[in-house]
């Protein structure tokens, strides 16, 4: 491979690396923090994708939208209507526990791609959406830094909201909810914020994942790719540590996009078992993590929820 390939390997490799990643530090906020078993990452992710999409894509004559706004609009759009999907979901199905959780929120992405599939006058339907501006132009590079940096954002907005007051309570209730609630938390209320902030930075990764790719259509958003990848680089990262929900994203989306090269070196009949090839690996890695390391490469950081009191002054 030529220099001008590796490069352009690599500025593919951050941008879709960082989208990942984003995803990741939001489902570390949901269930790192919370407790909260989402398995409908998928879900909000096409509906950032596809808000930011249908408000900034060019007319077309085949469904509504295509109001050629600006990709800030259309980013910003992307997050509020996750979060009022999100606001609507959770108010139903944050009340539910664990498994019961999971089966809910993976049905709701379920109906969301289903109707973005089969409403072809909103979405276009299996024919997908074209013609989405990418950012700056569609400039690799500047797109490529721009994603960096708002990874890095996302990163310390994630820390910090992690040792606040409120990130404190959100694992108070998460260890201990009956506890919670007998400090006057209401943990249902605190539930809902965590459900609607992580899907918030799901639909913004969904918007950067829309310009980027420039086409999309609800096969984009399966389970396999929306979901089940996203929960990988959670727990080997580490769940619960936003750094490690860091280096999962980029670790895992490395291994991930590095096995794309088996398809040059395996034999011709044996290059449309690629993708079946991927998913063993990325199986097997994750079955070694949670063996030898249950709590991932970077286990939760212990801070103390109350603060320790000062030995007095004897002197």
């Amino acid at each position: 491979m030529d220099i001008g390939g590796l490069l352009n390997y690599g500025t593919w490799f951050l941008i879709m690396a960082s989208i990942y990643t984003i995803l990741t530090l939001a489902l570390n906020i949901q269930w790192g923090l919370t407790g909260l078993f989402n398995l409908g990452i998928a879900g909000f992710f096409a509906v950032g994708a596809y808000t930011s999409a249908i408000l900034c894509a060019p007319p077309h004559h085949a469904f509504i939208g295509g109001f050629g706004m600006p990709i800030v609009v259309g980013v910003i759009a992307a997050m509020v209507a996750s979060s009022i999907v999100a606001f609507i979901i959770g108010i139903i199905t944050v009340r539910l526990r664990t498994d019961y959780l999971a089966i809910a929120s993976i049905g709701v992405a379920e109906i969301i791609r289903l109707a973005l599939k089969n409403e072809e006058w909103l979405t276009n339907g299996v024919r997908g959406i074209p013609g989405i501006p990418g950012l700056f132009h569609g400039n690799a590079t500047l797109t490529a830094i721009t994603l960096v940096v708002f990874v890095a954002i996302t990163y310390f907005l994630v820390e910090r909201s992690r040792i606040s007051p409120w990130g404190r309570i959100l694992r108070a209730q998460r260890e201990n909810e009956q506890g919670t609630i007998a400090a006057g938390k209401d943990t249902n209320r605190f539930r809902l914020e965590s459900f609607v902030v992580g899907s918030a930075l799901m639909g913004l990764a969904g918007a950067f994942y829309a310009h980027y790719i420039g086409f999309i259509t609800p096969k984009a958003f399966m389970p396999l790719f929306g979901t089940f990848l996203v929960w990988v680089m959670l727990i080997v990262g580490g769940s619960g540590n936003t750094l490690g929900a860091l280096i999962g994203g980029f670790a895992i989306w490395l291994l991930w996009s590095g096995t794309q090269l088996l398809t040059g070196i395996l034999p011709a009949g044996m290059a449309t078992q690629v993708g079946a090839v991927r998913i063993l690996l990325v199986g097997v890695l994750l079955q070694v993590v949670l063996l030898l390391r249950p709590q991932g490469l970077l286990p939760e950081k212990q801070v103390a929820l109350i603060p320790k009191r000062s030995k007095p002054n004897r002197d």
